[in-house]
Formats: C-alpha cells, structure tokens, sequence
C-alpha cells in the first residue's frame, strides 16, 4: 500500500495540477477574505449571504479564521473535483490494469489512492490557512480591526478547531468525488454529477424545501466546517455525514473489487 500512495503522490504533485490547484485556492482566498475586512466599514454585506460583519466583529477571536470558514465550501469543490478525477482517470486511460500487475490487491490500490489524497488534501487546507490568516493580518488595520483576542488562547484554540474542521469538510467533498468517479468510470460524468449536485440542486432543494437542509450531504459538509448552525448541528452534520460516506464508499468498493477494469 505504501508504494501505492508514493506513486499516486508522485501523480498529484505535478505542477500541472499541483502547483495550478494551490493558485487558485490561494486567490480566491485572498479575494474573499478583502472582501470582508476592505468592506468592514462600508456597512454593506461583506460575510456569507449578504451579512455585515463589522470591525467589531472581527476583533473578536473568531476574526481570525472568519475569512479561512467562508471558503471552506470552495476548498470542498476543488477536493471532489481532484479527488473524483485522480480515480475516475484510471479507467479511462486504461492505467488500471497496469497497476494490478503490480499491485493485484484492488482494496490494497484504492487504499493507498485515498490515503495520498487526503495528504492532498491536508497540504491544500494548510496553504488555504495560511493565505487567509496572512490575509486577515495585512488587511487588520486598514480595517481597524484590533488583532490582540485573535493570539489569546481562546483564539488559536479556535483557530485548531477551525482547521480541523475545515480539512474534515474538505475530505468529506473529496471522499464524494471519490465514491463518484469509482461509480461513473469517468471523470467528466463524476465531476458534472458531483458539481451540479452540490452547488445548483442542493441550493435550489434548501431554497424551495427548507427541511431539506438537515439532509442534503453537501450542506452537512460545510456546516462542519462552520461548527454548525442555528438550524443544524454541529454533531447532526457529523453523524449524517459519515454515515453517507461509509455506506456509499463500502457500496463502491465492493464494486471496484468484483467490476471489470476496463471503462
């Protein structure tokens, strides 16, 4: 399994995808965290859905991490793409054959395939916090936010909390991508499926049918990275989250193991 993971590393860190995947992340991270503090004082909505987070609001311990939460869905996004991609690819050029003559253990592969991609997906939500928090930093005073109850411990206790619940978020959309491309074979049908799924009928289906929400596994995802919400909690999210991903993930590798390896 090990040399597995060495060999799916060596695919994702390809500056192709490595290094274009972090500029992305970190550009957009950047762009929505001055959004918040450039507009802190404008009175207008600088937050997730319109909400005006004010400087006093983000003098608080939670102004650290605020800028690293509400990109916590796009982190999501971007990992279900890689992760569904970085699976379905192997039908579809035919690699997979290879690699059973290496490896003939298939739980063995998809193991070691799902073990490097979480380091992936560590790697990407580390970079993602340091660009946000240096972000927030630079922009503080230009905001006249007071930074002194984001070093307190309350506040990077906080800040570990926030991280961890940002990179489960993030593997919880990637494990999605992976269930996905092991079910479609393809990379363009797992991404669509995977994409239009959680960013359209998810939002059209809470919009029209609030009590929908508590269900949807896109919104449980986020909503840890949110610590919860007045609406779902935290620990709700948690349960019904994992409890989708160990169903789908054991449905699709009894799949991967008794299906044939062509596409």
């Amino acid at each position: 399994m090990f040399h597995v993971m060495r060999a799916e590393l060596r695919k994702l860190r390809r500056p192709t995808l490595l290094i274009s995947t972090i500029l992305v992340v970190s550009a957009l991270t950047a762009l929505f965290t001055s959004i918040v503090f450039l507009r802190a004082n404008s009175g207008q909505g600088n937050g997730q859905r319109g909400e005006i987070i004010s400087p006093a609001t983000l003098s608080q311990a939670a102004g650290l991490v605020y800028g690293f939460k509400i990109v916590s869905f796009f982190l999501g996004i971007t990992a279900l793409c890689v992760f569904a991609s970085q699976t379905a690819q192997e039908y579809t050029l035919g690699t997979l054959r290879n690699l059973l003559v290496r490896q003939p253990s298939r739980m063995k592969i998809l193991a070691g395939k799902y073990l490097s991609m979480i380091i992936f997906a560590i790697a990407l939500v580390f970079i993602d916090a340091v660009v946000a928090i240096g972000t927030s930093l630079g922009l503080a005073s230009h905001a006249k936010v007071t930074t002194t109850a984001w070093f307190t411990a309350s506040g990077l206790s906080l800040l570990g909390k926030t991280f961890a619940n940002v990179l489960m978020t993030t593997i919880a959309f990637g494990t999605f991508g992976m269930i996905l491309g092991l079910l479609f074979r393809s990379p363009i049908s797992a991404i669509a499926t995977g994409v239009i799924w959680s960013l359209i009928l998810e939002s059209i289906l809470g919009a029209v049918v609030s009590s929908t929400l508590k269900w949807l596994p896109g919104q449980n995802f986020d909503n840890i990275a949110q610590g919860g919400s007045d609406t779902v909690s935290y620990h709700w999210s948690l349960l019904l989250s994992g409890s989708y991903l160990i169903v789908g993930f054991t449905i699709v590798a009894v799949l991967f193991k008794q299906r044939d390896v062509a596409n």
